[in-house]
């Protein structure tokens, strides 16, 4: 489903977008979401904003029918798996995230890699839209991923640290500030495309001016690589009694692997 130049793409970038490859799962995306917006989930957040509404929720994969067989049926395992150059396509979470018309709130610049309990080279989130994005919206720091130390994360509602103390991260980016210090990349895309982007990769999202509404799934996945990671605190999405200690695979009966044909 990905050809080498897409592969070498997201190798170089750390992110790419595939056209029209989720095109016969839109609809039942769109029912699940509907869903989730419904029935929010005890992680469901709005982020503080004042103006509009900026909903997101996650980890509703086994409550919501219509995210599982998305998680079961759909290409996303098999392309997850291609792109990461993985033998298997391990299953971490599913996230919602809805910008209603006229929000102004933007989504900081971030990692989601620091947010997570688990490391490896081999990690991916499929972005989809729900909404034609006409204007392009969700922008990346081509290469981010390769950079030496990890960005700072922040709690989105203020902007704080989101783990006490004094850690090696790296200050948040802004490149609206310095547009000739990045390379950006962004896409005008429409429901049933895909962005396939690293855990590493720095992105954010422009607030929605735009008259609709602006819906997303992101399914996130791991690969052959990926261990488990103490982080110095409450991680997102935090798992509680996990039990999984330092360098051990994720548990697979929280986690489901789906081996795939390379």
């Amino acid at each position: 489903m990905i050809d080498k130049s897409q592969i070498t793409a997201f190798q170089r970038d750390g992110v790419v977008m595939l056209p029209g490859v989720m095109r016969e799962w839109v609809e039942v995306m769109r029912a699940g979401v509907a869903r989730n917006l419904a029935e929010p989930s005890e992680f469901a957040n709005e982020n503080g904003v004042t103006e509009g509404r900026f909903f997101d929720d996650y980890v509703n994969w086994q409550r919501i029918p219509e995210f599982e067989r998305i998680v079961r049926e759909s290409p996303a395992a098999q392309i997850a798996a291609e792109i990461m150059q993985s033998q298997s396509a391990q299953f971490f979470h599913d996230h919602v995230l809805v910008k209603e018309a006229g929000t102004p709130t933007p989504t900081p610049w971030h990692q989601d890699g620091p947010y997570y309990f688990v490391e490896g080279e081999q990690t991916v989130s499929c972005w989809m839209p729900l909404d034609p994005v006409e204007e392009a919206s969700l922008r990346f720091i081509a290469g981010s991923h390769r950079w030496d130390k990890p960005v700072r994360p922040v709690t989105w509602s203020d902007d704080s640290d989101f783990y006490e103390g004094d850690h090696a991260w790296i200050d948040v980016p802004d490149p609206d500030k310095d547009p000739e210090g990045y390379t950006i990349l962004e896409w005008e895309m429409q429901p049933g495309d895909m962005v396939l982007v690293d855990f590493r990769t720095v992105h954010g999202a422009r607030g929605n001016f735009s008259p609709r509404e602006r819906r997303a799934l992101s399914l996130r996945w791991v690969g052959d690589d990926a261990l488990y990671i103490e982080r110095p605190g409450r991680t997102s999405p935090p798992f509680p009694g996990h039990g999984m200690q330092t360098g051990e695979k994720l548990r697979e009966d929280w986690f489901p692997t789906f081996r795939v044909t390379r």
